[in-house]
């Protein structure tokens, strides 16, 4: 019965881009009770810290791997025994299967038996490198200094010691703001690297190393795949939004400034709502066959300061009120920025959304993030002459774009989508 409850928890699958992963730092211990949704550890990414969470409530016997260890998706670092009997070939695991093929398992070479402490809130992670501490020299291994990697950067090229820099981030650690922006005066130049120097009187040209950081190459590979395997076809249509601008604008004179409902939760809104209607938009294509999700789980592109993007979604969006779906934007907006998402954010988006804001562009014609088979495009709102009634006035209008696999849907169900979105769209009052 009890190897019936033994569940392998595995470095999950945080989307199709994801091959493998660093556990940062343990949040549970062996014989911890937990339950479903409590974070596990913290798992490094390309898209930055992710809090893994448990899809099991159970109690947990074993922590298999160390922190700072990478390993490929689907490698087991830990075991639960769980509440309920289950499959003993079941292991814990997001809900996206990773598609790539994985390299076999190593087993670490020692089982963790105290969890180390690794700061968890990398504000200034620039690159999604790795994690590593650095040693300081003459202490134990138990005592090591902490740095997130742009700040160890930094530091390396300046030719500072990361032992004599006080560090301001979680349990001492070294963050990028802790890094002195110029050597000392009595610091010689030649103990500054050239490399240094061209940095310090040319830094607003980044490096060939800067511009290729692993975000990127998993942007590239998921999007490169996708173009070549999907096939894709795109429509836009131009939505008048000048009712729905005029509805928020009354709805937020009574409110607070942080109360306040924005454009962009009033669109995702209706865009779940239609979503019920046209299931073919909303789920996942793997194995040659389409599965509509059981849920509505908007993914929003959010893009970081540092450069790049991440994706999370907004779980059950349809089930929000608007003020929810407002809080959530916000909350999603804020933790992408820190590196605090959760696992279920990262993996289980159904649809995407990306929204240009008010960056200057017309319209966005999204690419397909797979295993998903649409993603909508926002863009800026604009003011353009539009007919009313007969009569000519001026109006605030959106240019909304749909790209969806051909080998689920047709253009048909597409344009459908996006006329009854816009029809929703003229009575904002019934969201």
């Amino acid at each position: 019965m009890d190897d019936l409850n033994l569940i392998d928890i595995t470095m999950p699958a945080l989307g199709a881009d994801m091959q493998n992963g660093t556990l940062l730092k343990w949040q549970i211990k062996p014989g911890e009770r937990v339950t479903k949704g409590d974070t596990l550890a913290v798992i490094e990414t390309s898209k930055g810290a992710i809090d893994m969470e448990s899809y099991h409530s159970g109690t947990i016997t074993e922590l298999l791997v160390e922190p700072e260890i990478n390993l490929p998706v689907g490698s087991v670092i830990a075991r639960i025994k769980s509440d309920s009997i289950t499959n003993p070939n079941v292991s814990s695991k997001t809900t996206v299967d990773n598609e790539f093929e994985l390299p076999p398992y190593i087993p670490p070479k020692k089982r963790l038996e105290t969890p180390q402490q690794i700061p968890t809130n990398y504000s200034d992670l620039t690159t999604p490198d790795q994690i590593k501490p650095d040693p300081l020299p003459n202490l134990t291994s138990n005592q090591r200094v902490f740095a997130s990697p742009v700040a160890r950067k930094n530091a390396h090229l300046l030719g500072l010691k990361l032992s004599n820099i006080k560090g301001s981030g979680p349990q001492g650690a070294i963050l990028l703001r802790d890094v002195p922006t110029q050597t000392s005066p009595e610091k010689s130049p030649s103990d500054v690297s050239r490399a240094a120097a061209k940095q310090m009187t040319s830094p607003s040209v980044p490096s060939s190393k800067d511009e290729t950081t692993s975000m990127r190459h998993a942007i590239s590979n998921a999007m490169t795949r996708s173009k070549q395997q999907i096939p894709h076809y795109y429509l836009s249509l131009e939505i008048d939004l000048t009712k729905a601008e005029h509805w928020l604008s009354e709805q937020n004179q009574q409110r607070e400034p942080e109360q306040r409902l924005l454009l962009p939760a009033l669109l995702l809104s209706a865009i779940a709502r239609q979503l019920i209607s046209y299931p073919q938009l909303n789920g996942f294509y793997r194995d040659n066959q389409f599965t509509p999700a059981q849920q509505i789980n908007i993914a929003n592109t959010i893009s970081l300061r540092q450069g790049g993007i991440v994706t999370p979604a907004i779980l059950n969006t349809d089930k929000l009120t608007l003020d929810q779906t407002m809080h959530a934007l916000r909350d999603l907006a804020t933790r992408s920025r820190h590196g605090r998402l959760r696992s279920s954010e990262v993996s289980q988006g159904t649809i995407t959304v990306s929204s240009i804001g008010e960056r200057g562009a017309d319209s966005i014609i999204g690419v397909i993030y797979p295993p998903q088979v649409a993603i909508i495009g926002l863009g800026q709102l604009r003011q353009t002459p539009v007919v009313s009634n007969g009569a000519i006035m001026i109006g605030k209008v959106m240019t909304v774009t749909l790209a969806a696999d051909h080998r689920v849907s047709d253009g048909i169900t597409g344009a459908r989508f996006l006329h009854e979105l816009a029809k929703q769209l003229q009575h904002p009052e019934a969201l």
